[in-house]
């Protein structure tokens, strides 16, 4: 059975839209008839970068745990396409390996900082103008923050952080935004398949953005505060 969407006359922000997740979530989106302000640190010229810009996606180059690089942004977005429907949370980024006792303050600061800092900047300045749409936010938990493990624990938290926020925002906008996460786990991008042996259980990033694409659509209007699964198999 096939689905399909129209997100025609509506303007989402994705974050983190230079990656192998968020320039899916991109597509998926401008395919669904909607007016994408992709953005990220990394320029989509890079050669590291996935996103492809043109007809129906626009980028605009911010730093996302840089709150006045988030307002600059936003409100460029708002002022070029005149409202904001969807905010969608994907810059991420992953390190573990170590254990508590031997983790780096770093470590530590960078992924809080790129995880959930980004997160709460993006939704901050969003709302205002997604509350006159009654629009909706998914942001990017992770199955692995739904408990602690070895090696990872940093990485988890902020995960759960980003979970949790996600949660209150929701509580905190009942009525008018709506606020979702979506939790995967192991994605199947050339990065992971550098790090770790494939395996055919891992999900696509296109099947996640997909999800993401129902979270902030009217068929989702009775969905807010959850956290969903994302992972399949994998």
């Amino acid at each position: 059975m096939s689905v399909s969407f129209d997100y025609s006359d509506r303007v989402v922000l994705v974050t983190g839209a230079s990656g192998a997740l968020g320039s899916a979530v991109a597509t998926t989106f401008r395919d669904a008839g909607a007016t994408v302000a992709a953005s990220d640190v990394v320029d989509p010229s890079d050669e590291d970068a996935h996103l492809e810009t043109g007809e129906g996606i626009q980028f605009y180059q911010g730093d996302f745990t840089d709150e006045s690089d988030v307002e600059d942004v936003v409100e460029s977005v708002v002022d070029d396409h005149g409202r904001l429907d969807c905010l969608l949370n994907i810059a991420g980024t992953w390190r573990g390996g170590s254990p508590v006792d031997e983790t780096d303050v770093d470590e530590f600061d960078l992924l809080f900082d790129v995880n959930l800092k980004t997160m709460f900047l993006a939704s901050k300045h969003a709302l205002p103008h997604l509350r006159e749409t009654e629009g909706a936010i998914v942001s990017v938990s992770a199955r692995s923050s739904l408990e602690g493990g070895e090696g990872d624990g940093p990485y988890r938290a902020s995960k759960a952080g980003v979970r949790l926020l996600t949660e209150t925002v929701a509580e905190e906008n009942t009525g008018t935004v709506r606020a979702n996460a979506v939790m995967p786990s192991v994605i199947d991008t050339p990065m992971n398949r550098e790090m770790m042996e494939p395996k055919d259980e891992w999900v696509d990033p296109e099947r996640i953005a997909r999800v993401m694409l129902f979270l902030c659509s009217d068929a989702a209007e009775v969905t807010s505060g959850a956290a969903v699964p994302v992972y399949g198999e994998a």
